[in-house]
């Protein structure tokens, strides 16, 4: 990943981390906090990555972020699907961005809906957009 969408993709990260608060994600408040938003550790918590590598991609660092690695920090920084297609824009999965649901049902699943019917129910894509 060249050094401009490294230090990008920080800056994304930073200010997707600033615009939560600990609330949005259901983390206690806790002690008096400083800046406004989420802590680093608290992001590395809820993606379940460490501390130092979440550190090093908001920091911009010449590290590259696996699919499952952005996948997992923005199921914690909750963006919205443009700004979750820009993340893997920005760490080098330009094929996942172009596609960031699944929006596809298994024949399966659309088999299983028609048995329970008439009762409600929904499947959703990894976005949480409704596909049937």
């Amino acid at each position: 990943m060249d050094s401009v969408r490294s230090a990008e993709l920080g800056r994304f990260l930073r200010s997707r981390r600033d615009r939560l608060s600990p609330a949005d994600v259901d983390l206690p408040d806790g002690p008096r906090r400083r800046v406004p938003g989420l802590r680093r550790e608290e992001v590395a918590v809820l993606a379940n990555i460490g501390v130092t590598w979440y550190t090093w991609l908001e920091q911009g660092r010449a590290v590259h972020a696996s699919e499952q690695v952005l996948e997992a920090i923005a199921d914690a920084l909750l963006p919205n699907p443009v700004e979750r297609a820009h993340l893997f824009q920005l760490g080098g999965h330009a094929d996942r961005a172009l596609e960031p649901g699944l929006g596809e049902v298994d024949s399966r699943i659309r088999d299983l809906l028609d048995d329970v019917a008439p009762s409600p129910a929904v499947v959703l894509d990894n976005l949480a957009d409704v596909v049937a």
